[in-house]
This record gives structure tokens, sequence and C-alpha cells, in this order.
């Protein structure tokens, strides 16, 4: 080993950092860079804590023979006792506790420091354990992420040389810092689609945060809110209510994304989206799969829940289409990438009305006159209403299928 190797991993394990390239395209090529250079690794492991509604961090894996099944694991926060135990029980978990920088074993001598996976890797045939942990400063973590972990292992006789730890303890903190690289891009894609959804997210992360800066869109607006919501939250217990939202947002937002189209609020148990296509017949017809979707999906929820002796509610349905505008709106400091208009405002008083007509769906008159007129047979007129807040009476539909 030379000092150029080092300083050539060095300069492609930054460059690929700055590329923004792939957390396992990172872990590979400094492997594989390392391994030509020398330096004997038959294992690596890469893992970092992440910033995720569902998972706590991921975990990144290499090995010389090639023989994976997976190059990458998710893991996810609040464990059970079993998972609990292991991670209590492994290297790493005595690594942190420690406040070490470095935990290593070598096998070739017995030594595993009672690790059952560490033993595991012994009787593979590795003769060499090091893990390495680079913290990160207080003030710059996020979430759980708060620092870098790495184990290496290799299988040549004798372990890994003084030469080759010293190369390690230069080059693994320049690929920790590659590898938060793109876990923190990463962590702002999750972030703004998960509180403002995914073409808001996109719009944002491109840079789309002027206020004021808006587009005027013809879109498909959904407005869909719990029946009885509010009489239901009233009668249950409060450790009952966060799951039966959770549950019917689940239900909503994949019936919404699933038809192509973009949740862009919750309001309480209320779901506001739009669908945009290149005609407007075809953003109708994506908003009636998401109903024909979400109708099948209560269906199945309400079973489960009832089995499970839990509260069950149906779901109003208010669908208009018209010209919206689709932005930032707000004060210097605080923004909401929402849109606004009368369409807006229609959709929401249509849904409304769904109690009072008594049904499920209601579609406006307007939505209706965009379709086809073969898809037009799928819907009924329910009669005229007078909408609250707006000066004419309209025209209300529903869908023929939501009828029983």
């Amino acid at each position: 080993m030379i000092s150029d190797d080092i300083i050539d991993i060095l300069n492609w394990t930054v460059a690929s950092g700055l590329k923004g390239e792939s957390e396992v395209a990172l872990l590979h090529g400094f492997c594989e860079r390392c391994v030509n250079a020398g330096i004997p690794i038959a294992r690596g492991t890469a893992i970092i804590d992440t910033l995720h509604p569902v998972y706590e961090g991921r975990a990144f894996f290499w090995r010389l023979d090639g023989s994976l099944e997976r190059f990458v694991a998710e893991y996810e926060p609040n464990p059970g006792d079993r998972d609990a135990q292991q991670w209590q029980g492994s290297p790493f978990f005595r690594l942190l506790e420690s406040g070490a920088s470095e935990l290593r074993c070598h096998l070739d001598s017995g030594d595993t420091k009672g690790f059952a996976v560490v033993e595991e890797l012994r009787r593979e045939g590795q003769t060499d354990y090091i893990a390495m942990a680079q913290r990160f400063r207080r003030e710059s973590v996020i979430g759980e992420m708060d620092c870098f972990l790495s184990r290496w292992t290799t299988m040549e006789p004798g372990g890994f040389g003084e030469a080759h730890l010293a190369a390690l303890r230069t080059l693994v903190p320049a690929l920790g810092l590659a590898i938060k690289s793109t876990s923190l891009a990463r962590i702002a894609e999750t972030l703004v689609e998960t509180y403002l959804g995914r073409d808001a997210g996109k719009l944002v992360l491109e840079g789309r945060m002027t206020r004021g800066m808006v587009q005027k869109l013809h879109a498909v607006i959904w407005f869909s809110d719990m029946k009885g919501y509010t009489a239901l939250s009233e009668s249950i217990d409060s450790d009952q209510l966060i799951p039966l939202l959770n549950d019917y947002a689940d239900a909503v937002i994949a019936a919404v994304h699933g038809a192509g189209g973009d949740v862009l609020k919750l309001i309480g148990d209320g779901v506001l989206a739009t669908f945009t296509a290149e005609s407007p017949a075809d953003a109708c017809r994506a908003a009636l799969v998401a109903e024909a979707e979400l109708r099948a999906r209560v269906s199945l929820l309400k079973e489960r829940r009832r089995l499970e002796n839990l509260p069950t509610a149906d779901v109003y349905i208010g669908l208009h289409i018209g010209d919206v505008y689709y932005g930032n709106i707000g004060s210097k400091n605080r923004l909401d990438f929402t849109v606004i208009g009368q369409a807006v405002n229609e959709a929401s008083r249509i849904s409304s009305m769904c109690q009072s007509a008594g049904r499920s769906v209601l579609v406006s008159s307007a939505f209706r006159h965009a379709l086809p007129d073969e898809d037009r047979e799928g819907l009924v007129a329910v009669g005229r209403y007078a909408l609250r807040g707006l000066a004419n009476a309209q025209d209300l539909f529903t869908v023929e299928a939501a009828m029983g």
C-alpha cells in the first residue's frame, strides 16, 4: 500500500459523494478500490440512521465473492424483544455504549468477545473483524442520524496488517461523509414528499420556494372526509382515534396515489388531492379509478376493524374540476404549498353535501361534462343543491356503483 493509492481512493470517494452516487454504489466502489490497492477486505457493511416515517435507518452490504441476497436492509424503530436483544448483544451496541471509535476481534486466534455474529464470521473463515464509528457533532444530528457505523472483515491469514488498518482509518471517514451526504439528500426528499405530497415536494426540491410563485392548473379536485367523524371522535377513547385516522388515511392516500393523483393536505379527517392529465377526461377517469379503489379498501378495512372490535366509518368524497392556483402561499418565514381557488371551495362544499344527499360520492356537473359520453353513463343525477357560500345551485351526480 502506497500513499498514492490512498489519495486515489479518497479522491474517488469525495467525487462520488459530490455526484450524489447511491450508498450501495459508494460502498461497492470503495471496497473494490481498496481490494485493488491491496487492502484485503472480504466483507464490508455500512450503517446509517435516517429520518423516515417508517424506517429508522439503512444498512448496506458488500462481499468480495459477490454472494449477497440483498445489498440494502432497512430497519424499523422500536424493535421487538428478540430484535432488541440481538442489537444489545451486537458489537455496534457495545461500541456506541463504550464511546470508543473502534472494536476489533482477532478471529484467527478465536477472539470473538462473546458476540454470536462475530463467531459466525469466524466459522465462515474470516480472520479479522473491525467495527468503526464516526460520530457526528450534536448540532449536526438529524433525527437518529448521529453517527456512521461500518464493519470490515478479512480472510487474510493473520488478519489485517497495521498498514491495512491505518489505510482504513484514513479512508472510512471519507466514505462516511459521502454516505451521509447521499442519505441527507434522501431525507430531504422523504420529508418534503411526506409533508407536502409527491408533486409539491418535487417542485420544492427543484427550487420552487419563492413566496407567491404559483401556476394555474386545470385539475380535478378531490375532497374527502370521514362520515360522522366529529360524533365518532367524541364517543371513542382518544387512544383509538389516532389509529382510526391512520387506517383511513392509509386507504385514501393509497387509492389516490395508485391512480396517479397527488395528496396535498391532510386536514384532520379530511384529504385534499388533485388529479391532472393531458386531457380533462383522463384526469376525471383517474379520480373515478381512485374512488372505486377507495371503496374497495374501505370495505376491507371495515371488515378487519369489526373483527378486532374497533370503530369503523365511511368516507364521503366530493369531486369537481376547474382552474386552481398551485404553489407557495404564506409569509416570508412560513409557506404552504397548496391549491387555492373557487374550484377548491366547490369541491369542499360538494363533499359536505354527501350526508344531505344520502350518498358517499358526489361529483359536479362540470366533472360529469368533462367525461366522454360513454363514461357519463356510470353517473346518476341526485338532484340540484344550493352549496354554502356559492350563488347558484348546482346539479350533482353520484357514481352508480356506489349507490348500493
